[in-house]
């Protein structure tokens, strides 16, 4: 049977591979984001995921039957990159800026046989519109602590979905995985079918 390794850290990722029913392991990439940091927005996440898929096929390469799925998120508003706040005053001014505004979410995913390193990465845009936010709110949301670990200062998945007004696109991707996209890329270019997969568990 197929077996999985994430390469990443994030815990959100974890969860919706487990939430899918793929059993997995997590090895952490070790790599030099800052070295892609002038490409556009689409083709940073795409080739990051791929060097994180690299780098972590290098660690398990005689693995048989294995598969890595790696991944990286952006937001981007008016065409500047927002990564994650250094502190709780960036944070407010990020979500001021953000207030009663659409913004994009990307994700570039990877997926790699360990053995042959045969790799397909793509990248998902999801946009994002919040509600128009008072500065009491963003000060009782920043506090909650729950902005300062998160691109762009919320996380939607947790408290901050209670910020947004609507979604265009995949939800998971602007968690971090584009589900649907993953299955199709697993499905059409590796023939793992993930029905299959779970029946089987």
């Amino acid at each position: 049977m197929a077996k999985f390794i994430l390469a990443s850290s994030s815990p959100r990722r974890a969860q919706i591979l487990k939430n899918l029913g793929i059993p997995y392991t997590i090895i952490e990439p070790d790599v030099d984001e800052s070295a892609l940091s002038d490409l556009e927005p689409g083709l940073l996440v795409k080739e990051l995921s791929m060097l994180k898929a690299s780098n972590v096929c290098k660690k398990v390469i005689n693995w048989s039957d294995t598969y890595i799925i790696s991944a990286d998120t952006v937001l981007v508003f008016e065409n500047k990159v927002l990564g994650k706040p250094k502190d709780e005053e960036e944070a407010k001014n990020m979500l001021k800026t953000l207030s009663g505004k659409t913004h994009k979410v990307l994700t570039g995913f990877c997926v790699m046989e360990a053995s042959t390193q045969k790799a397909t990465s793509k990248h998902v845009e999801s946009e994002v519109t919040f509600k128009e936010l008072s500065d009491e709110l963003i000060d009782d949301y920043v506090k909650s602590g729950e902005p300062l670990d998160k691109a762009g200062a919320y996380g939607i998945q947790e408290l901050g979905s209670v910020i947004v007004k609507q979604i265009k696109g995949d939800y998971f991707n602007v968690v971090g995985l584009p589900v649907s996209s993953l299955f199709d890329v697993l499905l059409e270019d590796f023939s793992i079918n993930l029905f299959h997969l779970r029946g089987r568990n």
